[in-house]
């Protein structure tokens, strides 16, 4: 088996409680890891995280934060600390999707959006980093979008704010290599996943997957499986030399591999 010596550290993961970010707190906690997860519904968040004590028979902390209020995400910081003393790994898996037309975004939605998926970002680096620092060691992984690196019609706002994102990990991952933390980000395209359930209404979510398969080059839809493989792989040792990477992970959609930042 190839071991990714991920036992005991500490990995927080915003939007831990469903779809990607649950597939890899479940990984990652079977992995060993302690992992924290957060979340806007309590109730829903708790069930979530018995779930994983159960199959792991491992720690898990779970934290109620909306990840747009930054007073919630200092107490998740804080509170992580105060029960583990560090924080290994942070995850910025909080977000949704939003595909419009550009004239059928509002103000209001560019806001929201941008919170969501950038700012909560921010915000959360700006909290771990100071800890990260302390003992010279980290990993930041942001969740993005094939769409942040090669934009299609009607995918705003969600395709600025990744790109935003995509900025922001190759950014930081300068400004921290000689603190060794590395800064990484996913772009996922089709992935199966809770948002793609909920978009199907009452038709066969199946079938919804069958169609979106013909667009990938593989063609298949991904698993929620193959990004918590990622994650996992990104918050071992066994990634140490990457960083300020935005790794596609989409079957071969994407037709941009890189983007050159000057």
């Amino acid at each position: 088996m190839f071991d990714l010596n991920l036992k005991d550290k500490v990995v927080l993961i915003t939007g831990g409680s469903d779809g990607l970010g649950f597939a890899s707190a479940k990984l990652l906690s079977e992995q060993g890891a302690k992992v924290v997860i957060c979340g806007r519904r309590v109730d829903y968040l708790k069930e979530k995280a018995n779930i994983i004590r159960e199959a792991t028979n491992n720690e898990i902390l779970d934290i109620q934060c909306d990840v747009t209020n930054p007073d919630q995400c200092k107490n998740l910081v804080q509170q992580t600390i105060k029960k583990f003393n560090n924080i290994d790994v942070l995850v910025n898996n909080a977000g949704s999707s939003a595909a419009f037309s550009f004239e059928g975004v509002s103000d209001e939605d560019w806001e929201e959006d941008i919170n969501l998926k950038l700012m909560a970002a921010i915000r959360m680096c700006r909290l771990v980093l100071p800890n990260m620092k302390s003992r010279n060691s980290g990993s930041i992984i942001n969740a993005s979008i094939g769409g942040g690196k090669a934009p299609s019609a009607s995918q705003l706002p969600t395709s600025v704010t990744r790109a935003a994102g995509i900025n922001l990990t190759k950014s930081l991952s300068n400004e921290y290599a000689s603190y060794n933390i590395r800064v990484n980000a996913i772009c996922i395209g089709l992935i199966k996943s809770a948002q793609w359930e909920r978009k199907a209404h009452n038709s066969n979510v199946d079938t919804l997957y069958k169609e979106l398969s013909k667009k990938v080059p593989m063609g298949k839809v991904g698993e929620e499986i193959d990004f918590a493989n990622l994650v996992a792989f990104l918050s071992s040792d066994r990634s140490s030399f990457i960083t300020g990477s935005a790794i596609n992970l989409d079957g071969g959609m994407c037709p941009v591999v890189w983007i050159k930042f000057t």
